[in-house]
């Protein structure tokens, strides 16, 4: 089956997140999956092993930031302009792989991306994501229904770190967060969404048809 990626803009997380339930919930099997490229405005997310803030909203330097409870796997992580979204709503039972190696899939596909800028990335062991050295760089949690996943992984790419400080990371008290502007000068989010989008057919045994 072919894939589509769309390259969407900043957008709303909370119309994004409506917009892949209702995909996922009615999509067929035909239905062509997705990965949908994008930032968001401010906000923190809480997966369903967080329980980090129990009100409605945080201040960070002044500024006031949503905290939205998702149904993706994981605890609580940020979002913000500079930041790479990469949804995907892909049927993985179609793919004939699991969660987990899906998962491993993802995080190596952002290991082999970051190699493109000559940055040595990799796993940590208990704790999914991709780390360049003990600092966290990209983020991943996903929601599997009926054999579809949608949510997805978030890359560091050129953004203001600082909420950061007011959370702890995926649950860990004091990880360091990095991006990729600390490592390749003059990097732009636009040159780097591009570079993603063009090895995204690494993950799968045939290239996207559609590029919009």
């Amino acid at each position: 089956m072919p894939v589509i990626i769309r390259h969407r803009g900043i957008c709303d997380y909370q119309e994004v997140w409506d917009e892949m339930i209702a995909f996922t919930r009615n999509r067929g099997a035909d239905t062509d999956d997705e990965i949908w490229l994008l930032q968001h405005r401010p906000v923190y997310t809480q997966g369903t092993s967080s329980y980090e803030f129990p009100e409605a909203q945080a201040e960070a330097n002044g500024t006031v930031i949503p905290v939205i409870h998702a149904d993706r796997g994981g605890q609580i992580t940020y979002h913000g302009p500079g930041q790479l979204i990469a949804y995907l709503l892909m049927d993985i039972k179609r793919l004939k792989t699991g969660p987990k190696s899906f998962v491993n899939q993802l995080e190596q596909l952002v290991i082999d991306f970051l190699d493109c800028y000559g940055i040595c990335a990799h796993r940590k062991a208990g704790a999914p994501g991709v780390y360049v050295a003990d600092e966290k760089i990209a983020a991943l949690g996903l929601r599997i229904f009926r054999g579809c996943c949608y949510h997805g992984l978030s890359i560091n790419i050129d953004m203001d770190l600082s909420p950061y400080q007011w959370i702890n990371p995926c649950g860990h008290v004091g990880l360091g967060i990095t991006q990729l502007k600390h490592h390749v000068k003059n990097i732009s989010f636009d040159q780097a969404r591009r570079e993603f989008a063009k090895i995204l057919p690494d993950l799968f045994l045939h290239p996207p048809i559609s590029m919009k």
